[in-house]
């Protein structure tokens, strides 16, 4: 029997799936055979065996999730640590704030025991205090004023209050009256222990203060002239005494 060309075109052509199934066998096998040739050869290169570097893989793996794993760990530590501490800065403030407020009720206190113990304090009128704080507006200040009176017998007290801010204005000494500033000041004294003024003041535009001079007059039943000078200093808070 005589093979001819057609004869091969006609049998390639019956048996073409099993062609293609061959030669792609023949391929995946070539290139398997690469990548394994090429990964010796890269070990070979590198001085290390597959297994070795397989293993050395793995534990470098293992090595990062370990970091990883104390890295968050180091993280909450400093979290706690830093919560610890914002919570020990806030008792810390609260123990003062408790301390302080402690402070202003024993003070108080010895304000009310020398009103009713004689000899704790001079006879007659005088002026306890003259406390100022900062306002909510611009040159806006409150302040706070007590007199009062020791004696065996309290007699109700009548008479009159100045206050002068004295300060500067453009290099030149300015006085203002207390009641020129401020709304809420009244002149009037009527008190048998004690009587606290306060209200609010304004400072008019470029005058700065530097002191207040207060003066307590009565009348009735005996007569009294007290005066006594305060530097304008600023408190946090009013005290205790005379609320």
């Amino acid at each position: 029997m005589v093979i001819t060309l057609d004869h091969v075109s006609r049998w390639l052509k019956d048996r073409r799936p099993i062609v293609i199934l061959v030669i792609t066998l023949v391929l995946a096998l070539f290139l398997e055979a690469g990548f394994y040739l090429g990964q010796h050869a890269a070990y070979s290169g590198m001085g290390a065996k597959p297994k070795s570097y397989k293993a050395m893989q793995q534990e470098l793996i293992s090595v990062q999730n370990a970091l990883r794993s104390r890295d968050d760990e180091l993280a909450i530590q400093r979290t706690r640590h830093e919560v610890d501490r914002q919570a020990l800065e806030l008792v810390r403030k609260e123990m003062a704030g408790q301390n302080e407020e402690l402070a202003g009720l024993q003070e108080g206190l010895a304000f009310y025991r020398s009103l009713m113990s004689p000899g704790e304090i001079a006879p007659g009128l005088s002026l306890r205090s003259f406390e100022l704080t900062a306002g909510d507006q611009p040159r806006q200040y409150a302040y706070r004023m007590v007199l009062q009176q020791e004696a065996r017998k309290h007699d109700q007290l009548k008479g009159t209050l100045t206050a002068i801010v004295s300060g500067m204005a453009d290099g030149k000494p300015v006085e203002y009256a207390l009641g020129d500033i401020s709304e809420d000041f009244d002149p009037g004294l009527q008190f048998r222990y004690f009587q606290s003024i306060q209200g609010s003041l304004i400072l008019p535009g470029g005058f700065e203060p530097g002191t207040v001079r207060i003066r307590a007059r009565t009348v009735k039943p005996n007569a009294f002239d007290v005066s006594q000078e305060y530097p304008w200093r600023l408190k946090e808070r009013f005290t205790h005494v005379g609320n």
